[in-house]
């Protein structure tokens, strides 16, 4: 038992703060309890303190030297405390034994990974190479101390992934309950790093790209955001029908959104569908004036426009590219597979063309095969080079000319 406010009087006084610290910092880090302290360059305050706390005159010095064993005899010999640990701790208040808490957040990481590793998805690529980032990064450290349940929540998030267009409140609440789960949260943060790494994208930073990584899994963010951009689509069976013919027949580009896809369903009278990556090659083909060919523009990552856009084309030949980049070859491996799309001059020999014109950028990610050209992944990978479709705009509008 200690007297409270004697101790108070006697080790709380100002001058004594930083002994007592140091000691408070020992029992912090486990370090020696009994070692004397040192405290050096001592204020004249700090030496009267100390003078009157163990009855003997300051011998002067450069440092001050304190025994706690000393401490010790000067709060017995006043009644106040016959524990010097104890009383200190009656001072400073609880204190977090660090090795302690490494121990807990230790077990805690262990506990996190074995649940995430424990996903359907586990196994895969790029589960694999998250959780390996997790774990190196100091993230999954800062989801332990932050505590809650956010690892649980980011394994029923994860576990539901891809859905097919569930607006994002409601694939928020069927994961944790909360339909603002995913809205702005570090959740949604913790999240969209795992599916950028899915979908091989950067990790998001602008509205435009946290919406793209969400619609490469299902998630409809913004069905009024999620757009695709189209030229001479021509189409019948609802208002949004007309208004691509009448802008097709004016050689006018135009822009359709998630939402008008889904409350204005269409039928496309169009025979011949062409796809491309880059607004770019778009832009130029409306020098060619109206035509019965129309054109997709996926601007990147396709979306959830785009794809509800491109079911809606059923029936049609479908002719396909993007640009030589991993990205361009995985989006139209998907197209050949899902749709059955013609590749459209995404084939070795416009690659080694195009690549001899001059300098491009190194290409990024991970590598990914070329089933309908099986030369052009590996010479793309020798080559380590991509190739946007800029550099071969002439090519294709003579295509889409003809």
């Amino acid at each position: 038992m200690h007297d409270l406010v004697r101790l108070r009087r006697t080790l709380g006084v100002p001058g004594l703060t930083r002994l007592v610290s140091q000691l408070v910092a020992r029992i912090e880090h486990g370090r020696p309890f009994d070692a004397p302290v040192i405290l050096r360059a001592p204020s004249t305050e700090e030496r009267r303190a100390v003078s009157e706390l163990l009855g003997r005159l300051d011998r002067g010095g450069t440092n001050l030297t304190v025994t706690p064993q000393a401490i010790t005899q000067a709060l017995r010999r006043a009644g106040i405390s016959d524990d010097l640990r104890a009383a200190v701790l009656t001072l400073s208040g609880p204190v977090t034994i660090r090795s302690d808490e490494r121990e807990r957040e230790d077990r805690a990481r262990v506990e996190a990974l074995r649940l995430l590793t424990q996903s359907p998805h586990a196994g895969e690529a790029w589960f694999s190479q998250w959780i390996a980032g997790l774990a190196t990064d100091g993230t999954l450290t800062r989801l332990v101390r932050q505590g809650g349940d956010l690892v649980q929540q980011a394994r029923a998030v994860i576990d539901l992934l891809p859905v097919d267009e569930l607006p994002i409140s409601v694939f928020a609440e069927q994961a944790t309950g909360d339909t603002k789960a995913l809205a702005g949260t570090p959740l949604a943060r913790f999240m969209l790093r795992a599916l950028a790494i899915r979908a091989e994208l950067p990790v998001p930073e602008s509205a435009a790209s946290r919406r793209m990584v969400w619609e490469s899994v299902g998630v409809i963010e913004d069905d009024l955001a999620s757009q695709v951009l189209v030229l001479g689509l021509r189409a019948k069976g609802s208002p949004l029908g007309e208004w691509l013919s009448t802008a097709a027949e004016a050689s006018v580009p135009f822009r359709i959104t998630l939402h008008q896809l889904t409350t204005l369903p269409l039928q496309i009278t169009s025979p011949q569908v062409y796809v491309c990556e880059n607004p770019a090659v778009l832009r130029a083909a409306v020098s060619l004036g109206p035509s019965q060919t129309a054109l997709i523009c996926t601007e990147g990552v396709p979306s959830l426009a785009c794809h509800r856009l491109l079911a809606a084309c059923a029936g049609r030949t479908v002719h396909w590219r993007g640009d030589f980049d991993w990205t361009g070859l995985r989006t139209t491996a998907y197209a050949v597979t899902s749709i059955e799309a013609k590749p459209w001059r995404m084939d070795t020999a416009t690659y080694e063309q195009a690549l001899s014109r001059g300098g491009s950028e190194p290409l990024k990610g991970s590598p990914v095969a070329s089933s309908w050209a099986p030369d052009l992944a590996g010479r793309m990978l020798a080559a380590g080079r991509a190739v946007m479709e800029e550099r071969i705009v002439a090519e294709l509008i003579t295509d889409l000319a003809r």
